[in-house]
């Protein structure tokens, strides 16, 4: 018979390592203690907690919950004395939520909730991986101590060795005679990486995703790169006040650049980087952005200040403010918001001379908007101010004409839903109204001797349209009407000695289709052929308004689309004198599952009944009969291959004045590559000839390698990449712009050597050549090329997109 046992005495049993089964009871117990309130609405006993459903397995308990949360020992041998000690022996586990712990022995310490580990240590807190000889541990506090372990961090990949590592708390540690990288560590043998970081110690902070090394060396490929005695790096993409890497450039033009950016993370909703910049040619540039988001407001602010260009002789800056906000309060009022994009720049050679500081500061007219919108029901209002800055070229052939402009501009349009006309439902109508004064100063030749008419003045435009769509799965009719109302008012006379003009251009247009399908089967594909016939009237009687200047006019560009538009040109001051029959055809092939479209021809053309007389400024009567025959084709036979061309062909003459031939081959991640060449017929004895070429490859597939893909990490580690593009001129035989350069993806680091060529003027031109290190998860330095990579390069894709954040689930064990 058994004997009573003794609860003064240790209690020890001798246990076989923890089956499945009893691995599954342990499984059943947490699945009732949080499935028991369901359970118990389903036997009819009183409500309790309801289950939240949730996409994502909550990775951190709160403090109460962690510390009453249960604590699993698992182990060959175990003894202990209740409430005061358990020790377990030989494959030795202890499992929290937040944390695994193994080892050859644990002991846990009741009374200070204390563990100590020895004999192959591994403990897995929060997906973060230390391994070593010897722990001692605080449960509930998480302090203590880690004798020579190497640890693995889950955010970023980093890697480590140290002589001690001490916890400081639930997301504080500190590492003394440290090493750091983020380079993998091999399963067996030494840990050789090509980049780490030394240290007397290093501090590692999780709140902030933040680890700061103190008296840190930075070596790759065992050479010493960087030293500081205190270097703050991040552990996560997590934004964080700090130094953000250094970069460096060289340039014609500038020289040696420097910048050494500083970021400030003054609020989750806003921050500032300041990006002070030496140029040995030219000075200092002391560069600024603000950015802020709000919930009904958003925007960024960004500058930039140079004293005393040594290029220029002379002062130099930027600003830039966009802001877009939501406003509120107004009774009868929707969707009330306010719009800034304010740009200025200290004169006409800054977009030249600065071509990387910004997006729009690399174009020649800079706009300055300010704008107020609202709207009521079926009516849509805005007031604003719309200018330019020009920046002219000093040489006559490449000066611009500087637009008009609108200070202040006001408008509001009715789009009502469709409604009943005569008793017939189904009518759409449109009213849109403007008036807007126009401002400029030009003076600025526009070819061969001629200026434009350069008259100050107002207008009042309203445009109101009616129309109805009759249509069938096979067909559809719509006809349409127009009228276009303007009156101006100059501040001096015109050419006819009116200083006020009033004018209504009545417009009738009339479109109809017809669609048409069958299966097909080529090239060994069943397939869905369309074959879509149209047909498109329209009619503008003649108003005599050469006279009138052109203050928001230009021609649309001739094109598949456009030729089906009742007026060729964009803009309020010329109503073409219209009167022309549009007839063109598409026919498409199909994916008879999904309705890809795999491949689509165009046609069309357009026969003018009568001359058209109403031109803009420079241009020349557009005689009666047929137009230039449009042809167009898009092909995606295959998800690698796409194909894209259009032509403009000339029947009297037998040539093409425009045509367009762009392919591209995409078979992969990180495999791209595109060419286009264009043609256009400027004049009778000139024309515009380019070949555009744009790559991103890996070299070693050159050559028969196919390495497989890495999510978030290019096509694997040694890994050599060619990107770049060439944009040729067939005519004048030279390069207009040039951007070329190698990858070299290492894993744990890639190396970037870009040479760049950009055309800023028809005989000059701005090269740099960048070259940057990325140490994975830790630091850059050098310049970067990515974004004009990504501004270049056709479908160009970083060696480390972003991925999602990796959970701690995935290294449970």
């Amino acid at each position: 018979m058994p004997s009573e046992p003794n609860t003064d005495a240790p209690l020890r049993l001798r246990l076989r390592p923890v089956s499945a089964a009893l691995r599954s009871v342990f499984l059943l117990a947490a699945g009732s203690a949080l499935l028991g309130p369901a359970a118990a609405q389903s036997s009819g006993a009183e409500p309790g907690l309801v289950l939240q459903p949730s996409l994502q397995l909550q990775e951190r308990l709160s403090g109460d919950s962690r510390q009453a949360g249960p604590t699993f020992l698992f182990g060959d041998q175990i003894e202990g004395q209740t409430d005061v000690r358990t020790r377990v022996e030989g494959h030795a586990e202890l499992r929290r939520h937040e944390m695994v712990l193994k080892a050859g022995q644990i002991e846990h310490s009741v009374a200070d909730d204390t563990v100590r580990a020895s004999g192959g240590v591994r403990i897995n807190r929060l997906g973060n991986v230390y391994e070593g000889p010897e722990l001692q541990l605080k449960l509930d506090s998480n302090e203590g101590y880690f004798l020579q372990p190497r640890f693995t961090l889950l955010k970023n990949g980093g890697q480590g060795e140290a002589s001690r590592l001490d916890f400081l708390g639930p997301d504080r540690s500190s590492a003394e005679q440290v090493i750091y990288s983020t380079c993998a560590r091999p399963d067996s043998g030494p840990w050789d990486p090509d980049w780490w970081v030394s240290a007397s110690r290093m501090d590692f902070d999780s709140a902030t995703d933040t680890g700061t090394a103190h008296q840190g060396v930075l070596h790759f490929k065992g050479v010493p790169v960087l030293a500081a005695p205190y270097l703050q790096f991040p552990l996560s993409d997590k934004r964080r006040t700090g130094l953000l890497p250094p970069s460096f450039n060289i340039g014609t033009q500038s020289g040696i650049e420097i910048s050494l950016p500083y970021y400030l993370n003054l609020a989750p909703e806003r921050d500032v980087t300041l990006t002070p910049t030496l140029m040995s040619k030219r000075g200092l540039d002391l560069g600024g952005e603000f950015r802020y988001l709000e919930r009904d407001y958003s925007g960024e602010w960004r500058g930039a200040y140079m004293s005393d260009d040594k290029l220029r002789a002379a002062d130099r800056w930027n600003a830039s403010l966009q802001h877009r906000q939501r406003l509120y309060g107004l009774t009868g009022v929707d969707n009330m918001g306010l719009r800034l994009n304010l740009n200025q720049v200290s004169d006409a050679n800054y977009w030249r001379d600065f071509p990387q500081s910004s997006k729009v500061l690399t174009q020649r007219l800079l706009p300055s908007e300010a704008v107020l919108s609202w709207g009521s029901g079926d009516w849509s209002f805005s007031a604003g101010s719309y200018s330019w800055q020009t920046l002219q070229d000093p040489a006559p052939a490449a000066q611009i004409l500087a637009p008009y402009d609108r200070v202040p501009s006001l408008a509001a349009r009715l789009a009502p839903a469709p409604f009943s006309l005569a008793g017939n439902p189904g009518w759409q109508g449109s009213l849109q109204t403007e008036l807007t004064q126009f401002a400029t100063d030009r003076q600025v030749q526009i070819g061969n001797g001629q200026t434009a008419t350069v008259l100050d003045g107002q207008r009042a435009m309203a445009v109101a349209q009616l129309g109805k769509t009759w249509q069938a799965p096979g067909w559809f009719v719509k006809p349409g009407l127009q009228m276009h109302l303007r009156q101006y008012q100059f501040d001096q006379a015109l050419g006819n000695g009116q200083a006020s003009q009033g004018l209504a251009v009545p417009t009738l247009s009339l479109d109809s289709g017809l669609f048409f399908e069958r299966e097909a089967r080529y090239f060994g594909r069943d397939l869905l052929q369309t074959l879509e016939p149209r047909l498109y009237y329209s009619r503008t009687p003649y108003r005599e308004q050469g006279y009138l200047p052109s203050f928001d006019t230009a021609p649309y560009d001739f094109n598949l689309s456009t030729i089906y538009l009742s007026n060729p040109y964009a803009g309020h001051d010329r109503i073409a004198d219209l009167d022309a029959l549009t007839l063109g055809a598409t026919t498409r092939l199909l994916h008879p599952d999904n309705g890809t479209e795999l491949v689509s021809l165009g046609v069309a053309q357009r026969y003018r009944f009568r001359e058209q007389r109403v031109a803009l400024p420079g241009e020349s009567v557009m005689s009666a009969g047929l137009t230039d025959l449009l042809l167009g084709a898009s092909v995606q036979w295959t998800p690698q291959w796409s194909l894209d061309s259009s032509l403009q062909y000339n029947p009297e003459s037998g040539d093409s004045t425009r045509n367009t031939l762009s392919l591209r081959y995409m078979p992969g991640p990180y495999r791209v590559l595109s060419t286009a060449y264009r043609v256009k017929q400027q004049t009778a004895v000139e024309s515009s000839r380019q070949l555009d070429l744009g790559w991103q490859w890996p070299l070693q597939a050159l050559f028969g390698q196919a390495p497989d893909s890495v999510a978030g990490r290019g096509l694997g580690p040694n890994q050599w990449y060619s990107v770049g593009r060439i944009n040729y001129s067939l005519p004048e035989n030279k390069i207009v712009d040039l951007l070329v350069g190698f990858e070299y993806d290492a894993c744990c680091w890639i190396g970037r050597v870009v040479l760049e060529r950009l055309q800023n003027s028809q005989t000059g031109s701005n090269q740099r050549i960048m070259f940057q290190l990325e140490f994975s998860g830790f630091t850059r330095i050098g310049s970067s090329p990515l974004q004009s990579l990504r501004n270049n390069v056709p479908r160009y894709q970083s060696l480390r997109e972003e991925i999602n954040p990796p959970s701690r689930f995935e290294r449970y064990e």
